[in-house]
This record gives C-alpha cells, sequence and structure tokens, in this order.
C-alpha cells in the first residue's frame, strides 16, 4: 500500500514549499516580457490560428454537421491537452540536470523537481482552458459533462508527472535523450486526431493510436467539452493506464535512480 501513497503524501508533505517555488519559476519565467503573463493566453491562441488555418482553409478539413466556428473549437479542445503535455515533457525532461545542485537538498528533494516543473508547465494549458470554457459559455454549449474536463486534466497531469520522473532520470545519462523527444513530440502531434476525426485514420492504424499517450485525452476531451458526451469505456481505460499507472511507475523509476545522479550530473 505504501507504493500507491508514498508519491502522493511526497508531494502533500512538500505542498507549501513546492506552491512557493512553482510561483516563484512562473514569475520568472515570465519577468522581463513586454506582455508579461498574458503570453500564456496568446500562446494557445496563436497555436490555435496557425493550426485553424492550415487544417481549415490549406487542406480544408471539415467535420460534418459542424459549422466553422464549431470546428475551430474542436480544434482548440484537442489542442489544449497536447500544448500541456509537450510543455510538461519538452521542459520536464531537462529539469533534474539543469538543477543538479539540488540532488543532494534535503530542503527541497530532487524528487520534486520534475513536479515543479510540469507544474510550472499546466499554466500554458490553465490558460487556454480558460479562455474555451469562456468561449463555450458565451455559445451557450455548457453540457453537464463539462466539469468532468477537471478529471481528465488532472488525469493528464499524473500522466506528465510519471513520464518526466522517467525521462528526467534517464536524461542524466543519456544527454541526446532532449534531442529525440523533440522529434517524438512533433510526431505526436501530427498523429494526434486534433483537426481531424477519428474516423479519419485508416482501420490498420486506429487500432495503434491508443500508443500515443496523450490520444485518449485529446479525444475525451473534446467528447465531454464539444459534444456533450463521457467518455467511452476505452478511453477511460487508456486514461487511467496512463495516468495513474504512469504516475506510480515513474517515482518507483525516479527513486531508483536517484543512487546513479550523483555520479553523473
Amino acid at each position: 500500500m505504501s507504493f500507491f501513497k508514498e508519491p502522493f503524501l511526497r508531494i502533500f508533505g512538500y505542498r507549501r514549499i513546492l506552491f512557493s517555488t512553482t510561483l516563484s519559476e512562473i514569475k520568472k519565467r515570465y519577468a522581463g516580457s513586454a506582455l508579461g503573463i498574458a503570453w500564456a493566453f496568446l500562446y494557445p491562441l496563436l497555436f490555435l490560428l496557425v493550426y485553424a488555418t492550415v487544417y481549415s482553409y490549406v487542406l480544408k478539413i471539415r467535420y460534418t454537421g459542424l459549422s466553422t466556428p464549431e470546428y475551430i473549437l474542436i480544434i482548440f479542445s484537442g489542442l489544449i491537452p497536447y500544448l500541456g503535455f509537450n510543455e510538461s515533457v519538452t521542459t520536464g525532461n531537462m529539469s533534474v540536470v539543469a538543477n543538479s545542485g539540488l540532488i543532494k537538498n534535503t530542503m527541497f528533494p530532487i524528487e520534486l523537481v520534475p513536479v515543479r516543473t510540469v507544474l510550472c508547465s499546466q499554466t500554458t494549458q490553465g490558460a487556454g482552458m480558460l479562455i474555451l470554457l469562456l468561449a463555450l459559455l458565451v455559445l451557450g454549449k455548457w453540457y453537464v459533462t463539462t466539469p468532468f474536463i477537471l478529471i481528465i486534466w488532472f488525469m493528464q497531469l499524473l500522466m506528465e508527472l510519471g513520464m518526466v520522473w522517467i525521462l528526467s532520470s534517464i536524461n542524466v545519462v543519456m544527454k541526446d535523450l532532449q534531442n529525440i523527444i523533440s522529434i517524438i513530440m512533433l510526431m505526436l502531434m501530427m498523429a494526434s486526431p486534433i483537426a481531424y476525426p477519428v474516423s479519419a485514420i485508416p482501420d490498420s492504424l486506429r487500432t495503434l493510436m491508443p500508443i500515443n499517450p496523450i490520444y485518449c485525452f485529446i479525444i475525451s476531451s473534446q467528447k465531454v467539452l464539444i459534444y456533450g458526451e463521457m467518455p467511452d469505456a476505452a478511453s477511460l481505460i487508456g486514461m487511467f493506464i496512463w495516468g495513474p499507472c504512469v504516475f506510480l511507475i515513474g517515482y518507483s523509476f525516479f527513486i531508483k535512480m536517484k543512487r546513479v545522479f550523483v555520479d553523473n550530473v
């Protein structure tokens, strides 16, 4: 039972220092910028503009029965989880190497450094989600399923923490990993049904989609926010496997890898 409780208790036990250092990192990220925290809102909007222009006006992708504004909302509801995932993984995998001075720090354990990085990365996803929810409210597309997005987001957060624990510890001994991750994240963006329906994916490839870690979170977000439907059983199972399971495995892997950090960082 301690295997299941330990990572949660670890985070909870250091919640105050974790909160303060995360807030400090967020402020530092936007310090000196002319627009400051406004970039957290502009970034997902600019990304949406590019995505919507390419898929809606260049490739002319359409969802049956949906208007152009509704199609843009579909894109945004799928894009937001991907942006949060991308930022968490690409910045989080370097978190241990970038904070090597904390390896023997007892005030702020090194296993919480990836947690802080992932929490900082939620700024973009949080800003994008706020914009989307306000847009849905204005357009009258608020369903009883809408609050379920918080559970989906939490499950995704668990997955990101687990993956970053694994990747950041591997990056200590394999510095090329950060370059490999950049390529993989680009491939996952193209392979994720953000701007095209799942039905457009060939049957031979559709069976492979669940191995994409962000896939079930994207289609579940689109269902609960845009269609007012609950995620199907396959998506719920996928979120549980990629969420709590990866979270627990990632923490256990990181703790075991701590012993090699001193010799390699």
